[in-house]
């Protein structure tokens, strides 16, 4: 590829990126407006990166565009190779755990799930920020697991999925957003698990319409509920004293990530992740507006409230995203099986 291709490329790349966080992620491009030039480029990157990943699992076995069918594995296993790539060039922030990128590489045939420009914006980001390869092999594993799991029985594995599918997003984010102290770095991964949670609490019914629920099985139990009450849509003060519960962990996560804050150092970072964490929170507050019922409608934030938490950010930015030490709720007690049902817990 010549010189003068190769910038054309990456220039089509994230462009291609804006595009499809426009179109997918309407929020995240509202707060994106906060970050200028290259910071705001790289964060459309990204997401575009995990937004195809997306893609390959709604998919599922059906032919992408180009592409001859192939099983989900194949395209995962796929999308881990073409990660590992950009890495030979970059060994020192390999990732430690799957071992040298040089011996994780695609055949010559193997296809791609992404637009080569795409890619090439990702790479270009990665390289310019000089993002670890461990985030996105672990958003991959994420991926994984929506193949092998399609109900979680504790907390500990729900946070294990929030992490793998969206904490380590921040993870990703947090190099381009200017971290220069350790201590924005959980608080990253904070954000995102508590995003991922406040998705969830809003997606029940969608989420039992594709077969799928994330909410933990022994915490239900632990609150008298069951999944016959889930498709019902049940609304009753066994679901309210759950869903509190609830969101009282994310809003536990959010003042978590809250305290990172102040560690970013790019110009806007700052006012980006709290009018992220703002607009996202904001969900929850609409939840509870709606007496806990996710079932008969979607809750979301406003362009109206988005608005009035964007001059929140400038104003009072604290007040946006509080940071508080908001304490994670103690998990709720769970009830014995009755005796004779055998299996383990």
């Amino acid at each position: 590829m010549s010189g003068t291709a190769y910038p054309a490329l990456i220039a089509q790349g994230y462009q291609r990126a804006r595009v499809v966080t426009r179109h997918h992620a309407k929020s995240f491009f509202f707060a994106s407006y906060l970050l200028f030039g290259q910071r705001r480029k790289a964060a459309f990157a990204l997401y575009a990166f995990c937004r195809r990943l997306d893609d390959l699992v709604d998919a599922g076995e059906s032919a992408l565009p180009g592409e001859a069918p192939m099983s989900l594995a194949t395209r995962l296993a796929r999308a881990r190779e073409r990660v590992a790539e950009v890495y030979l060039s970059l060994p020192e922030l390999a990732s430690q755990e799957l071992g040298p990128p040089s011996a994780r590489q695609p055949s010559a045939e193997a296809p791609s799930p992404w637009d080569p420009s795409e890619f090439a914006a990702l790479r270009h980001t990665i390289h310019h920020y000089r993002i670890p390869e461990q985030p996105f092999q672990d958003l991959i594993s994420g991926m994984e697991m929506d193949l092998t799991k399609q109900r979680y029985d504790t907390w500990e594995e729900l946070d294990l999925y929030c992490y793998r599918v969206a904490g380590v997003v921040g993870l990703m984010l947090t190099p381009v957003l200017g971290c220069e102290d350790a201590r924005a770095v959980e608080p990253a991964a904070d954000l995102g698990r508590a995003m991922q949670l406040t998705n969830i609490l809003r997606d029940v019914r969608e989420d039992l319409e594709r077969g799928r629920v994330y909410l933990p099985s022994e915490e239900l139990r632990a609150f008298g509920i069951t999944e016959d009450d889930l498709r019902a849509g049940r609304v009753d003060a066994k679901w309210r004293d759950f869903m509190r519960f609830q969101i009282q962990r994310a809003r536990a996560y959010y003042a978590r990530a809250a305290a990172g804050v102040r560690f970013l150092t790019g110009f806007g970072s700052q006012r980006m992740v709290r009018l992220m964490g703002a607009i996202y929170g904001d969900i929850l507050r609409d939840i509870e507006a709606r007496d806990d019922d996710v079932f008969s409608g979607r809750a979301h934030t406003t362009t109206g409230r988005k608005l009035a938490l964007t001059a929140t950010v400038f104003l009072r930015p604290r007040a946006a995203l509080p940071e508080a030490p908001l304490a994670l709720p103690p998990s709720p007690v769970v009830p014995l099986l009755p005796t004779g049902t055998g299996g383990s817990r």
